[in-house]
């Protein structure tokens, strides 16, 4: 790992240990009202379509990846996180893949702070991705309003609303808005415990410098889209599996396209 690589990852480590540690003092030393901890292997699998589509449009190709996610909740507010590492086992540049299979991360750290009482909160996220093998960088920064509920059945929603910025080798600066929401449920079948989670991300109003720059052959449109929707399986307190249904458009480098993909997940609970 080249001294550069090791700076973005300390970087990155770094932030997150301080927003933890800004959290730990906001809440003088008490103890959380929940939290989860997991690390997991996961191997996403790009529809042919999506391949097809993407050949010359910042090129899409299956991958494995092992993330660390987490998220604690206080009295005042809840924080969650995660971080990928993409092929791990690959070079930064992988020549027999063309760059298709670089090694990569991503992280992400999303937080609300509630409004008093109310089901209201100041919403802020941040999501950091890198490819080293192009020296390629994005990181998506939003502030703005959130919500949470939870209905009687035990569907939780948390909508949010806010301003994004966007720091990029192609471009930085004010990048629009984000709409978006995460969402879950969980029931029982066949004596099994199950759970389906989804997470959305509306883009829109997005800067003509920063579509035309940060796309591969040819300018995306305005508005994107982004997320998943998955389906949990819990056999034990230990193990979580799942299948999730990756989508997004005008997003991930490629213009005027669809993308789609499974992922296969399994977790170990460490919290």
């Amino acid at each position: 790992m080249n001294s550069s690589l090791q700076r973005h990852l300390v970087t990155l480590g770094t932030g997150t240990l301080l927003a933890c540690a800004a959290a730990s003092s906001q809440a003088q030393a008490s103890s959380p009202l929940w939290s989860f901890a997991n690390v997991s292997a996961n191997y996403l699998d790009w529809s042919a379509g999506t391949e097809a589509r993407t050949a010359n449009n910042a090129a899409k190709s299956d991958f494995v990846y092992l993330e660390l996610e987490g998220g604690l909740g206080y009295e005042w507010g809840e924080f969650y996180g995660f971080f990928d590492f993409e092929n791990p086992a690959n070079d930064q540049f992988d020549a027999p893949s063309g760059g298709k299979d670089n090694f990569r991360t991503a992280g992400k750290v999303t937080s609300h702070l509630y409004l008093g009482d109310s089901p209201f909160s100041v919403y802020a996220h941040v999501y950091d991705f890198r490819d080293y093998g192009y020296d390629a960088r994005e990181q998506d920064q939003i502030l703005g309003l959130g919500y949470r509920t939870t209905f009687a059945n035990g569907l939780w929603f948390k909508p949010f609303l806010g301003a994004a910025r966007v720091q990029s080798d192609g471009y930085t600066g004010m990048n629009g808005f984000m709409a978006g929401w995460v969402a879950g449920y969980g029931f029982t079948a066949a004596g099994q415990d199950f759970s389906l989670t989804n997470w959305h991300e509306q883009t829109f109003g997005r800067d003509d410098d920063y579509l035309n720059q940060n796309y591969v052959n040819g300018k995306a449109g305005s508005v994107g889209t982004n997320g998943a929707i998955s389906l949990w399986w819990h056999p034990v307190d230990l193990v979580t599996t799942g299948i999730q249904y990756r989508y997004a458009d005008e997003k991930l480098g490629t213009p005027d396209n669809y993308q789609n993909a499974m992922i296969y997940t399994v977790k170990l609970n460490l919290l």
